[in-house]
């Protein structure tokens, strides 16, 4: 066959196949179906990965938080621990506390009044002594001594709690007179029954 007669035989659809080809080419035109992620094709290997990714990325936020709520849950036990503990010592000392403030206030009182009032208020001098010897004997101890006393009468007591519980039950501890501070209050209260006029009412039951 001669070669113009083919080429005026085909060149129509030759022409058209060139135009199809050449829109099939021109940039921005993706020949990849739009479903597909290409990893048919050779592709990227972050596609597979974005599930482990994604796994491991949970665990580590999944372990952050439980470390954030079992501190925060430490931290709030700890608290109402401390606070629990803090309310039974205030109920324990605010009594013992006050009535050892109570027997330096008035010891100290006294002593410091002028020899002339104080052979006033208190008679005979053998009562000023034993006046004098309260105040020197509480004033001796250190507010760190009279915490340890405390300290130590507080275990005492609750040991004396527990037998009296194991012997009779529903029994309490007996109170005041076999602790170490307990007998300066009760120094002072002796005292201060034949001296109506010194009479202190301040001391908590």
């Amino acid at each position: 066959m001669d070669r113009s007669f083919a080429k005026e035989l085909y060149s129509e659809s030759l022409d058209l196949a060139t135009a199809q080809l050449a829109d099939l080419a021109t940039p921005g035109c993706d020949l990849q179906d739009d479903n597909d992620d290409g990893s048919l094709w050779g592709g990227s290997e972050d596609g597979l990965d974005k599930p482990s990714d994604l796994d491991r990325e949970w665990q580590k936020r999944r372990n952050e938080f439980h470390a954030i709520g079992y501190r925060d849950g430490l931290i709030a036990g700890k608290e109402t621990i401390a606070q629990e503990g803090f309310n039974i010592g205030f109920k324990q000392s605010v009594i013992a506390g006050y009535n050892w403030g109570t027997v330096r206030g008035v010891t100290s009182a006294l002593s410091s009044l002028p020899d002339g009032l104080k052979e006033k208020l208190v008679q005979p001098e053998e009562k000023r002594k034993k006046f004098h010897e309260l105040y020197e004997s509480v004033n001796s101890i250190t507010t760190t001594n009279a915490l340890q006393l405390f300290h130590e009468d507080v275990l005492a007591e609750e040991a004396a709690g527990k037998k009296i519980k194991q012997s009779e039950e529903g029994a309490e501890p007996q109170k005041g007179s076999s602790s170490h501070l307990g007998i300066y209050v009760e120094e002072l209260q002796s005292l201060l029954c034949d001296y109506p006029a010194i009479q202190s009412n301040s001391l908590a039951r």
